[in-house]
C-alpha cells in the first residue's frame, strides 16, 4: 500500500494506463520536475508496479503486468461508483440516517 500513498505515484500509474512512457513524455503530462519523477518511478519500480526498458538512452516505463492494470481499473472504477453516489443523493447509509 506504501507505493500506492503518494499521489503523484497514481498519477503516474495512470499515465501508464494509456500506455508506456518516458520519464519527459510523464514530465510533460504531470507538469512534475525530472527528479520527482524519477524518485516516484524508482519507487514504482522496487515495488514491481512497473518496468523500465531500455530504448537507446531512454528508458520507456509501463506498467508491470496485467494484475496491475486490473487493480487500477478496479480502483478508478471504485472511485467512479463513489463519486456518481455522491453526486446522486450520497450513499444507502447516509440516507438510511436522513430518514431515522
Amino acid at each position: 500500500m506504501f507505493a500506492l500513498s503518494t499521489p503523484s505515484r497514481v498519477q503516474i500509474l495512470g499515465c501508464l494506463l494509456d500506455g508506456p512512457h518516458t520519464v519527459t513524455e510523464l514530465m510533460a503530462d504531470l507538469g512534475m520536475e525530472q527528479s520527482a519523477v524519477s524518485h516516484q518511478l524508482r519507487v514504482l519500480r522496487e515495488h514491481m508496479l512497473v518496468t523500465a526498458e531500455r530504448d537507446g538512452r531512454k528508458r520507456v516505463y509501463a506498467l508491470y503486468d496485467e494484475h496491475v492494470v486490473t487493480l487500477l481499473e478496479e480502483a478508478l472504477r471504485h472511485a467512479g461508483h463513489r463519486g456518481n453516489r455522491r453526486h446522486h443523493g450520497g450513499s444507502s447509509r447516509s440516507a438510511e440516517a436522513a430518514s431515522k
